[in-house]
């Protein structure tokens, strides 16, 4: 055996371990799997797996996780996710683990036929029947199968809230650019019918003028005489 600081409590820990260092493993077997090179790891009762090196493994076959300790509010932090293989990690968002980056344009429109709706989950979830509010993951998969990660059988799961909030964003800035665009256009028109406004008032007036001027030219009108005064 070549490897050193390694730390192995329960039997056939590390069992198959040689040359691998640095590994901590505590309980029945815990480690054994983890192969002649693996470094850097830390199980507790758990097997491990071939190749692991840099991996921690804690527990295998539970179903549920309590963890005391836990600071009760965060001014700057990453929410913690779980894949599909109970892997922890945090998702990010910078472009250099992206590619073919392109604008969202109209993909988003499917949260348009998404149904919000208020539920209780079951008993075995949550004894105190919180009331609840969401999305049902069958029925999202129906909209976009995009928005739902599945279960291990392939079954929807649960939804992708944060891609669900980003279609949000989308649609909320198409209806905003929208909206800009419809004032700028109402703008416009209440300058065309101020400059109308202006145009007929000054048409009515001219009209005026013009009918005085002709009221003033008009000849006086002439009397008529009786034939008695024409021939006195």
């Amino acid at each position: 055996m070549t490897g050193y600081r390694n730390t192995a409590v329960g039997e056939e820990a590390l069992f198959d371990n040689r040359s691998g260092s640095d590994n901590i493993a505590l309980g029945y077997e815990a480690g054994s799997r983890v192969g002649r090179t693996g470094s850097q790891n830390i199980y507790i009762g758990n097997h491990g797996a071939s190749g692991d090196s840099n991996t921690i493994r804690i527990g295998e076959g539970q179903t549920k996780t309590f963890i005391a300790g836990l600071r009760q509010s965060m001014a700057m932090a990453n929410p913690v996710v779980v894949d599909i293989n109970n892997q922890l990690g945090i998702l990010t968002s910078s472009a250099r683990f992206k590619e073919d980056i392109q604008p969202m344009d109209q993909g988003s429109e499917a949260i348009l036929a998404l149904k919000p709706v208020s539920f209780h989950y079951t008993k075995d979830i949550d004894p105190q029947g919180t009331a609840q509010f969401g999305l049902v993951a069958e029925e999202v998969a129906k909209v976009n199968p995009a928005l739902v990660l599945p279960d291990k059988e392939g079954k929807p799961y649960s939804v992708r809230y944060d891609a669900v909030n980003a279609m949000l964003l989308n649609e909320f800035l198409k209806e905003h650019k929208t909206v800009q665009v419809q004032g700028a256009t109402i703008a416009e028109l209440k300058k065309e019918i101020a400059t109308l406004g202006v145009t007929v008032k000054d048409q009515a007036a001219q009209i005026q003028k013009v009918s005085a001027q002709l009221q003033k030219s008009k000849p006086a009108p002439q009397t008529v005489l009786n034939d008695k005064w024409k021939n006195p």
